[in-house]
């Protein structure tokens, strides 16, 4: 499943906010491959400096 919710936001072209960063973040820590570290590192580098206040956020971050 984290799988297809890395394709699916490959595909969506969106720009995600809190929740959709927090989902790929859980997604990216579940998988722990290559492509997961890649996209999590470009996430967080995207990720909106008043993003950078959300304890949840940073947690899934953390964890990933």
């Amino acid at each position: 499943m984290p799988e297809k919710v890395l394709d699916l936001f490959d595909q969506m072209n969106i720009q995600p906010d809190q929740v959709v960063f927090n989902t790929l973040f859980s997604a990216c820590a579940q998988l722990g491959n290559d492509r997961a570290k890649e996209i999590g590192r470009k996430l967080l580098q995207q990720m909106p400096q008043h993003f950078h206040n959300d304890n949840v956020l940073l947690n899934s971050a953390t964890y990933m």
